[in-house]
């Protein structure tokens, strides 16, 4: 956990010590050694009062011209004040020397590299020239190898600083992704635990009250036992949705779960076995009519129709219990439309618009490009459709 007033007070250090570090401020002070120096170093009365004018403006402006609002600005005009001052008169402060090599390294770390080298080869051209002057020798040499040191040092720092950003800007995006991908996963963990789990614990329930219901002289104890497993997978089925909500609204924490068994996805060549199921629980028709040419499909396309299928079954055994139910597969040449019709009482007039499983339903059929339609059937009874393509776009 991070504590805000700790932030807050580094913060300001950090606001302090850049104030103290622009180039401003840096020239305020370096012009103010600048000048001490020169004050000192001067003799009024053996030497031209004019020269020793011209040496304090030189001195200013080989310190004050780090103000300047741009880095290649700066150090050219500091570079050709302190050039000025070592050639013709041999002399320069040090607050002027120091001020040379910022404006290098304020240069390098602007990014202009071929700048700044550039700036720092008059001070190796009169290094090597060998001044007959020792100051101004020694001056130059100094100058020769810091001024390049501090533009490279300038850079590098630039460079680290670019790289820093650069992982954080990577971090941020890793960061989203690996979001959107557990959301993803989350959305298809709760479709699948709709489709798949609750179909089976509705078929439980089914199954159970059908058999309380249609066994002949079913003892007392049976048949209080066959209740209790339908209220069982019936409040399972409430425990479920509940927990299909909070992994909708991305709102839980993830949980580590067991490895599933591994199986191929079913596809339609499973969808006879579905009804048959669907005919054991229920103890009602479940019709299949087959409309086209049938064709083998995409695994994404077939197992998409198959979970349509298995939802809307699951909704009529649920909503229209003893309901027949009419399963239409119609293909033509470049889509598969599905079409479920139970001939129960349909939708309730103060039903919800869609629950889990039409959600479910519509996720599914969006996911492969098509779309899907729900509401009162004609004549009577609920009604499912949806056309899912069976081709890509670029192969039309």
């Amino acid at each position: 956990m991070i504590d805000v007033g700790r932030a807050d007070d580094r913060g300001r250090d950090d606001e302090r010590r850049q104030l103290w570090r622009t180039p401003a401020a840096a020239g305020a002070v370096l012009a103010l050694c600048a000048l001490t120096e020169w004050a000192v170093r001067t003799d009024f009365r053996a030497q031209a009062l004019q020269l020793g004018l011209l040496l304090g403006l030189l001195a200013l402006a080989s310190t004050l011209s780090l103000a300047l609002p741009r880095p290649a600005l700066a150090a050219g005009t500091v570079t050709l004040a302190v050039v000025l001052s070592l050639v013709p008169f041999h002399t320069l402060t040090g607050a002027g020397a120091c001020a040379e090599l910022v404006a290098l390294y304020r240069l390098g770390r602007s990014g202009a590299q071929a700048a700044a080298a550039v700036l720092a080869v008059p001070f190796l051209a009169l290094a090597l020239s060998d001044p007959a002057d020792t100051a101004t020798r020694v001056l130059a040499v100094l100058l020769a190898a810091l001024a390049p040191a501090a533009a490279w040092t300038g850079a590098a720092l630039r460079a680290r600083d670019e790289a820093l950003e650069s992982s954080a800007a990577r971090q941020v995006v890793v960061g989203t992704l690996l979001e959107h991908t557990a959301r993803g996963e989350r959305a298809r963990i709760a479709r699948e635990l709709h489709d798949v789990v609750a179909h089976h614990i509705s078929m439980i329930s089914v199954q159970a009250e059908t058999a309380r219901l249609t066994t002949p002289d079913l003892p007392a104890a049976g048949a209080q036992r066959l209740s209790a497993i339908g209220d069982t997978a019936r409040a399972a089925l409430t425990e479920m949705r509940r927990l299909l909500g909070v992994l909708r609204e991305d709102a839980g924490t993830d949980s580590a779960a067991a490895p599933a068994e591994r199986r191929p996805q079913p596809g339609l060549g499973e969808l006879n076995e579905l009804l048959d199921d669907a005919r054991d629980a229920a103890g009602t028709g479940t019709r299949l009519i087959l409309r086209g040419l049938p064709d083998r499909l995409d695994p994404g396309i077939e197992l998409a129709a198959y979970r349509i299928v298995q939802e809307a079954l699951t909704n009529a055994r649920r909503h229209a219990p003893g309901a027949a139910v009419d399963v239409e597969l119609h293909y033509t040449e470049d889509s598969l439309r599905l079409r479920i019709r139970d001939n129960g009482p349909g939708p309730a007039p103060t039903s919800e618009a869609g629950g889990h499983g039409l959600l479910g339903m519509r996720e599914r059929a969006a996911a492969v490009g098509g779309e899907l339609r729900t509401g009162p059937a004609p004549g009577g009874g609920f009604l499912v459709e949806t056309e899912l393509p069976t081709r890509s776009e670029t192969a039309r």
